[in-house]
C-alpha cells in the first residue's frame, strides 16, 4: 500500500488537493457517525442490502412475475427439460422457489444420488437465467420473456438421522438427529453440524434449508399417538434456543452466507400430540404460556448478537391454541391460517426488530394432510385458491404449497398451482391493500436472496461440481458427536459397576435383537438398510473380533430382527432364534423406533418368556428418544443407554459402550425420562452442593469453577476500593453450575440479600435477579453507618461467599468468608485406562490381533520339535514325542491364560511389551512343560542315555 504523507510531514501535493481530501474525509466521517443516529440495524438485517437495489428490482416486475415471488412448489421427477411442468412454472410463472422431496422422486438412487441433485439444481436455476437473458432465437415454450433474472429460492428439508426425515439419503456425511446433538450439552458441536451440512447443501447448490427444528418437549408423552421423538434439541427452552444458535450459525459459516434458514415449527409444537405434517394438533396454552416454554427459542435466534446466528425466517406450523387469548374454552384456527393469532405472536416486542429488518414469515406445507384434514373436520371445502390466500392474509410471506390438489381431486399440483398463481394476480390487480401487502412480502424476499447474492447472474449462482468431492468426508465430527451424546439411563454408575464388572469375552455368546428398518430414495429405488439386522454384530465383529481385538469370537454372535421375534413369540418363527436366545450369555437390544408397537413387543417378550432373560445380561440401546420405557420395563434390563440417532458412529459408539471401552456420563438427558425420576427442571436447576462465588464492582474477581471448602474461610483482597456511605456497590453471583455441572439457564432467579446491623438493630435489603451466562447481578446503596454482609441465594443452592465490610464515613475494605458447605458435593471421577502398546500385534485394549495368534502358533510348534528333536538325539524317540507333546501343552496352556481374558493378562502384555509379553507367556508355559515331562520321565525310573 502507498504510504500517505499529512499535511505536516511535507506533502508535496497541491493545496487544493489537500483541502479537497480534507473536505471528504469530513464528510465521511459525519456519514460514519450520523449512521449511530439511527436505530442500529440487527446483523444480517435488510438495512445491510441497499433499498435501492431492492426497489429497483420491485420496480420492473410485473404483476405476475411480482406474484410468483411469493410462492415454493414442487414437482415430480428429475424433468427440467422445456416441455416439463417445473419448467413452465419457472419460465412462464416466475414462481420464486422449488422444494426437492425425496417422496417426489426428486432424487435418484446411490451411487449418483450427490452428482443427479446437484444437475437438477442447477438446471432449475439454468431455466430462470435462460428465460431472463435474451436469445438470438426465440424460445417457443416461453409465453413472456421477462428480463428480470432474480435467483430461486432451492429448499430442502434435512433434518438428520436418515429416513424418514431426511430427503437425500446417501452421499452426504450422515448426520444425526437433533436430540444426539442437544445429548451433547455443547453448543460448539452443535455448530460443528451446522457446519458440516450448510457445506454440503451449498456444495449443492440449495440456498434455502426448511429447518432446524426450535421445538421445546417440555413434557415428554410416550402416550401420544406421535411426538416429535428426537426432532428437538431438548426439552429446556434456554438450551434449545442456545443449540439453535450456534446450529444456524454453523449453517451460515458452512455455506459462506449463501444459505436461507427457516426455523420451525414456529410458535412452537413440542406439546402437541400428533405430528405437524399429518393431523393438525390442538394444544391447551395461552399466549402468555407460550412465551414461557415455547416462545423463547425462537426469540433467542431472532435477537442473536452474533450476526450469524441470526435465523432468517420461521415457518409457521399448522397448529391451533386452546385458550390463546386467555378463554379457555375458545380454539383457534391453525395458527399457520388464523391473522389474528399469528399477528399477535408476531407483533411481540421479541420480534419486533426482526420482524421490521426483514425476517421472512415462511408458511408450512399448505398442501399436507394435516390441512386437507382441518378444513374438512370444519366442514369448509379444500380449495388451494382459498388456503392459500388464507395463510398469505395471516401473514406469511413466502408460500409453501407443497403437493397442494384439489379436494375433489379435479386438480393435481400442476394445475392448482396454476389457479393459486392466476388468482393471486388478479387479485393483486384489483385490490389496493392485497397489492401492497404482496410487494411487502415481496421486498423481504428479495432482500434475502440479496444478502446472498450480492449481484443477480447467474454466474455467480450456478455452483460447479468440484464441492462434491468433499461430500461425507467429516465422519469425526459425527463420532464426536456420538461419543458426547452416549447417556447411561439405567442404573446408576455404581450399580452397572457391580452388574456389568467386565465386557463380554471369548467364553460368551452374544444374541442382538435389532429394531431393523429400511429405507427408499425413490418409488422406484432398491430398498436398503437404514439399521440392518447384522449392523451392531458387524460392527462389534470389526472392532473386538480376529481382526480387531480378538475378544470375541465370531461364531459365538448371532443377529436377529424384531420381526423374528414377534414370530417366535406367535410360534411361527423357522429360525433358530429360541435356541440362540438360550444359550445367550449377553441379549442386546436396539430401539430405533416405537410408531410399529415396538414396546408391546418387548413387554411381550419378558412377560411370556422370562426363561429366555433369565440370568442373563440384558442390555438396551435406545437410537431414539429415552422416555418410551416405563420403570417395569427398564427394571428387567441390566442396563439401559440411550445413543437418540441410528447413524453409523452412533452404532459404533454403542459397541464401544458395550465392551466397556466409552463409559457414557449419567442421566445427562436433553429431556425428561419419568421412568427413572430424570426431571429436566430439577437437572437444570441449581446444584444445592455448591458455594456460590460473590465478588464486587463491574469486573469479575473469581475463577470460572466451582468452590468448595469445607471449614470457613476469610479472604483479604488486595488493592480494592473503600466503600463509604452514600456509595453504590455492585455485587456479581456466579457462576452458578446446575445438578449437570453445566452453567445454569438464562433468567435463574438470584436473590441477594444485604444485611446491615447499626446501634438501632439489623436491616434487610433483599433484591431479586436473574443470571446472565450463569452470572446474576445487583447493586446496593450504602445508605448508613454499620456493619454490612451481603449475600445470595439461588434455589435449592443457598449457600453462597459473604461480602463483609464496615460501613463509615472514613471507608472499608471488602472481605470475602467462605462459609462451610453443609451439602456433600456429588464429583464424577472419569475413568482412566491404563495405556497400552499399540502395533500390529496388539490392540489398543491389549489383546492380541491376528498375527499374534500366527506367531503363537510358531512358537507352539516350534519349541514342540526342537524338544523332540533334542530328547529323541539325547534319550530315545519315545521320549521325545512326550516331552515334544508337553512342551506343546504347556506353550498352549500360556496362551489361552491370556486368550481367555483370565485375571492379569492384559496388564501382562502391557508390561511384556505388547506381542513380547505374549512370547514370554508362551515361553514361560514351555518351560513348566518341560518340567513335567522330566518329572513324567523320572517318574518311570526310563533309562537317561541312549542304549549303545
Amino acid at each position: 500500500m502507498r504510504r500517505m504523507i499529512g499535511p505536516f510531514t511535507g506533502d508535496p501535493r497541491p493545496a487544493w488537493k489537500r483541502s479537497g481530501l480534507s473536505v471528504l474525509r469530513c464528510f465521511l466521517l459525519l456519514m460514519f457517525l450520523a449512521s449511530f443516529l439511527g436505530p442500529l440495524p440487527t446483523a444480517r438485517a435488510q438495512s445491510q442490502v441497499p433499498f435501492s437495489k431492492v426497489q429497483g428490482v420491485l420496480a420492473s416486475m410485473t404483476a405476475e412475475e411480482r406474484v410468483g415471488q411469493l410462492f415454493l412448489v414442487t414437482f415430480q421427477g428429475t424433468n427440467t427439460e422445456p416441455d416439463s411442468q417445473i419448467y413452465d412454472l419457472i419460465a412462464n410463472h416466475h414462481v420464486g422457489g422449488v422444494v426437492l422431496l425425496a417422496g417426489n422422486d426428486n432424487f435418484v438412487a446411490a451411487p449418483d444420488t450427490v452428482t443427479s441433485a446437484h444437475q437438477l439444481v442447477n438446471s432449475l436455476q439454468s431455466i430462470e437465467a435462460q428465460v431472463t437473458t435474451p436469445t438470438p432465437v426465440p424460445n417457443p415454450n416461453i409465453k413472456d420473456g421477462s428480463k428480470i433474472y432474480v435467483p430461486l429460492f432451492i429448499g430442502i428439508s434435512q433434518e438428520g438421522d436418515g429416513a424418514p426425515h431426511d430427503q437425500i439419503l446417501s452421499g452426504m456425511t450422515p448426520l444425526p438427529d437433533e436430540m444426539a446433538i442437544g445429548a451433547t450439552w455443547k453448543t460448539e458441536m452443535s455448530q460443528q453440524v451446522g457446519e458440516v451440512l450448510g457445506s454440503e447443501l451449498s456444495a449443492l447448490g440449495f440456498n434455502l434449508l426448511l429447518g432446524p427444528s426450535l421445538d421445546v418437549v417440555e413434557s415428554p408423552n410416550p402416550a401420544a399417538q406421535i411426538d416429535l421423538g428426537t426432532r428437538s434439541f431438548g426439552g429446556d427452552p434456554f438450551w434449545v434456543g442456545e443449540m439453535g444458535k450456534a446450529y444456524i450459525a454453523g449453517l451460515h459459516r458452512g455455506s459462506n452466507s449463501r444459505m436461507v434458514v427457516v426455523a420451525k415449527h414456529f410458535p412452537g409444537s413440542g406439546s402437541s400430540d400428533r405430528s405437524p405434517e399429518e393431523e393438525v394438533a390442538t394444544v391447551r396454552k395461552s399466549l402468555e404460556q407460550l412465551k414461557q416454554i415455547e416462545l423463547p427459542p425462537f426469540f433467542s435466534v431472532t435477537n442473536a448478537v452474533d450476526p450469524e446466528s441470526l435465523v432468517d425466517g420461521v415457518l409457521v406450523s399448522h397448529i391451533r391454541y386452546q385458550g390463546f387469548q386467555g378463554n379457555i374454552r375458545a380454539t383457534t384456527r391453525p395458527v399457520s391460517l388464523d391473522a389474528s393469532a399469528l399477528s399477535a405472536i408476531i407483533a411481540l416486542p421479541d420480534f419486533k426488530n426482526w420482524r421490521t429488518n426483514g425476517g421472512l414469515v415462511v408458511s408450512d406445507a399448505l398442501g399436507s394432510q394435516a390441512v386437507r384434514a382441518f378444513y374438512a373436520q370444519s366442514g369448509e371445502n379444500f380449495s388451494p385458491r382459498v388456503v392459500a390466500r388464507d395463510a398469505f392474509v395471516a401473514g406469511s410471506d413466502l408460500l409453501y404449497l407443497g403437493n397442494i390438489a384439489s379436494g375433489d381431486g379435479s386438480d393435481d399440483t400442476y394445475s392448482a398451482t396454476l389457479r393459486i398463481l392466476d388468482f393471486f394476480t388478479q387479485e393483486y390487480k384489483s385490490d389496493q391493500a392485497f397489492a401492497q401487502r404482496v410487494d411487502a412480502a415481496v421486498t423481504r424476499i428479495l432482500a434475502q436472496k440479496f444478502r446472498m447474492y450480492d449481484l443477480f447472474t447467474a454466474s455467480n449462482v450456478l455452483t460447479s461440481d468440484a464441492g462434491l468431492a468433499t461430500m461425507g468426508a467429516s465422519q469425526q465430527v459425527m463420532f464426536d458427536v456420538a461419543r458426547n451424546a452416549a447417556t447411561l439411563i439405567s442404573p446408576d454408575p455404581q450399580a452397572l459397576n457391580t452388574l456389568l464388572p467386565t465386557s463380554p469375552n471369548q467364553n460368551d455368546r452374544i444374541v442382538f435383537l435389532t429394531d431393523t428398518s429400511s429405507y427408499q430414495q425413490c418409488g422406484g429405488c432398491v430398498p436398503q438398510d437404514a439399521l440392518g439386522t447384522f449392523a451392531f454384530q458387524d460392527t462389534v465383529e470389526r472392532l473386538y473380533g480376529p481382526e480387531g481385538s480378538a475378544q470375541i469370537f465370531a461364531s459365538r454372535l448371532n443377529s436377529f430382527p424384531l420381526s423374528e421375534l414377534e414370530l417366535m413369540l406367535n410360534g411361527e418363527s423357522k429360525e433358530n432364534i429360541e435356541p440362540s436366545l438360550e444359550r445367550a450369555n449377553w441379549i442386546v437390544i436396539s430401539l430405533t423406533d416405537v410408531s410399529k408397537g415396538q414396546i408391546s413387543l418387548l413387554r411381550r417378550f419378558f412377560t411370556e418368556r422370562p426363561n429366555l432373560v433369565r440370568d442373563k445380561k440384558v442390555i438396551l440401546f435406545s437410537f431414539t428418544a429415552p422416555y418410551y420405557l416405563d420403570a417395569t420395563d427398564i427394571s428387567k434390563l441390566t442396563a439401559y443407554y440411550a445413543l437418540y440417532s441410528k447413524q453409523p458412529a452412533f452404532i459404533e459408539v454403542a459397541a464401544r459402550v458395550l465392551f466397556q471401552q466409552i463409559i457414557p456420563l449419567p442421566a445427562a438427558s436433553p429431556v425428561s425420562i419419568p421412568a427413572v425420576g430424570y426431571d429436566l427442571i430439577t437437572a437444570t436447576s441449581p446444584d444445592p452442593a455448591q458455594v456460590i462465588p460473590l465478588s464486587w464492582g463491574e469486573e469479575e474477581q473469581v475463577p470460572l469453577t466451582p468452590t468448595v471448602e469445607l471449614t470457613p474461610v476469610t479472604v483479604e483482597p488486595t488493592d480494592v476500593p473503600l466503600y463509604r456511605i452514600g456509595d453504590t456497590i455492585a455485587v456479581r453471583a456466579g457462576p452458578i453450575f446446575d445438578h449437570n455441572h453445566r452453567l445454569v439457564p438464562d433468567n435463574t432467579p438470584v436473590r441477594f440479600t444485604m444485611s446491615m446491623r447499626d446501634e438501632s438493630g439489623s436491616i434487610l435489603k433483599p433484591i431479586e435477579s436473574v443470571t446472565t451466562g450463569g452470572i446474576a447481578r445487583a447493586s446496593f446503596v450504602i445508605d448508613r453507618a454499620g456493619e454490612v454482609q451481603i449475600s445470595a441465594a439461588s434455589e435449592p443452592a443457598v449457600v453462597s461467599q459473604v461480602l463483609q465490610f464496615d460501613a463509615s464515613n472514613q471507608g472499608s475494605a471488602v472481605t470475602v468468608v467462605v462459609p462451610t458447605v453443609s451439602v456433600t458435593p456429588i464429583i464424577i471421577v472419569p475413568t482412566v485406562n491404563t495405556p497400552v502398546p499399540q502395533n500390529d500385534l496388539i490392540s489398543p485394549d491389549g489383546h492380541p490381533r491376528l498375527g499374534v495368534w500366527l506367531i503363537s502358533l510358531l512358537a507352539l510348534f516350534g519349541g514342540a520339535i526342537l524338544g523332540y528333536w533334542a530328547v529323541s538325539r539325547i534319550i530315545t524317540p519315545r521320549w521325545g514325542l512326550r516331552w515334544a507333546l508337553c512342551i506343546f501343552l504347556g506353550g498352549l496352556l500360556g496362551y489361552n491364560y491370556l486368550a481367555l481374558d483370565m485375571p492379569g493378562a492384559a496388564n501382562w502384555i502391557a508390561s511384556g511389551g505388547g506381542a513380547l509379553g505374549v512370547l514370554l507367556l508362551i515361553f514361560a508355559g514351555e518351560a513348566l512343560g518341560m518340567l513335567g515331562a522330566w518329572g513324567w520321565m523320572r517318574s518311570v525310573n526310563e533309562p537317561t542315555s541312549r542304549a549303545n
